[in-house]
């Protein structure tokens, strides 16, 4: 890791963080969770126990009038065997909210990822580094880094050539938003151009991305996490990874969401809250989980192995999700009038798909991340929307 000469180092403290449920302290410095330790210690695999503790959404958040910024970190790299590793994750930093510069980290552990189907997984220790933005405009500012949202990222130190202190609250509304690989960020290739980020800067709303990979599974520890966390506005996208891993037949998914709403119900009882159903994914569309991959090709895509005519025995797809969905806020919103519903197909459909097809089948694009996110921005943020409001 360099030491920079005549920089000012500032631990990197919790007030420094935004986005995230919790912190831990580590022997390097602090891993941002994007669930509090409650919900940790009743997770059930290794995939979400990875997810969460990828920091998509949590950026640093401090004013100053520095110049040149290093970032020290320890990141923890994530590669599948038999394919080559991916690029590096990308640190985005954004000046009063522009993308102005972005970087690296050399080194860091690795997490080989050995059997896709059981995420079985070899750990590798390795160094930390430092991500180094230089030439950055003079004068006060606020700056914001981005962290990789698909690499675990241990925060160390930053050194400046000026003081920093942590921002001031923006006096943005709180947008918490629960998701699957999908809004955790899959196939985008930097932090900031994620859909749920590109929503919220449209929005001009503070981020807090629940979105995890494979592990959107209507789980009540996420719920009572959501429940407890102050926000202003509450959107759900449910149902696509409860068909992919098969997770649930009808009868249980149902009762479920319900559960997952009386949850969030009973710490913000008006707050609005959208439920959304899956994007198009012509994988599942009509056939059920389980998804597995497929690697006939020499790169990696996504297959359905399941049976449509087990649907009548209560296997799911999506379009039996998105009508399950559907019923359940019309059932619901006669006593529940800040509850929304918002088709999946509206933010991607068959003419996105056509214009910006799933690479691997399942994920979008980085131009479908921006398609999505910009849909959402016009449906959900401008005037007529359920998240319309006013901001200073």
């Amino acid at each position: 890791m360099s030491t920079g000469q005549n920089l000012i180092t500032t631990p990197v403290t919790a007030d420094y963080l935004r986005g995230h449920l919790d912190v831990e302290e580590t022997a390097h410095g602090l891993l941002p969770h994007r669930l509090p330790a409650r919900a940790r210690r009743q997770i059930p695999d290794d995939r979400l126990a990875v997810a969460e503790a990828q920091p998509s959404g949590v950026r640093l958040a401090f004013r100053t009038r520095a110049t040149t910024v290093h970032l020290d970190t320890l990141p923890t790299k994530r590669v599948y065997r038999g394919f080559p590793p991916p690029p590096d994750g990308v640190y985005d930093l954004l000046v009063d909210g522009r993308l102005t510069a972005q970087a690296t980290v050399d080194g860091g552990n690795v997490r080989t990822v050995t059997d896709m189907r059981t995420q079985t997984a070899e750990f590798i220790p390795g160094p930390a580094g430092t991500a180094r933005f230089t030439g950055l405009p003079g004068g006060e500012k606020d700056i914001e880094i981005w962290l990789p949202h698909a690499e675990t990222t241990e925060v160390i130190a930053l050194r400046t050539d000026a003081p920093v202190e942590p921002a001031p609250d923006s006096g943005r509304r709180v947008w918490l938003h629960h998701g699957s690989s999908i809004s955790h960020g899959s196939n985008a290739v930097f932090p900031s151009a994620i859909w749920p980020a590109l929503a919220a800067a449209a929005g001009d709303v503070e981020l807090v991305n629940l979105g995890f990979g494979g592990s959107a599974l209507v789980d009540p520890f996420t719920a009572r996490a959501m429940r407890d966390t102050p926000a202003d506005l509450i959107s759900l996208k449910l149902g696509i990874n409860v068909v992919n891993a098969d997770a649930m037949r009808l009868r249980a998914f149902a009762p479920a969401v319900h559960g997952f709403l009386d949850t969030i119900r009973e710490g913000h009882p008006t707050t609005p809250l959208l439920l959304i159903s899956p994007l198009l994914c012509p994988t599942h569309e009509h056939t059920p989980g389980p998804l597995m991959p497929d690697l006939s090709g020499g790169t990696l895509r996504f297959r359905a192995t399941g049976d449509p005519a087990e649907t009548a025995a209560g296997r799911l797809t999506l379009t039996i999700v998105r009508d399950v969905l559907a019923d359940i806020v019309e059932q619901r919103s006669a006593e529940d009038p800040h509850l929304h519903y918002l088709d999946g197909l509206d933010l991607y459909g068959e003419g996105d798909h056509a214009e910006f097809p799933l690479p691997d089948a399942v994920h979008p694009s980085p131009e479908g991340h921006r398609r999505i996110g910009e849909n959402f921005a016009r449906l959900v943020f401008a005037d007529g929307g359920p998240f319309a409001g006013t901001t200073d």
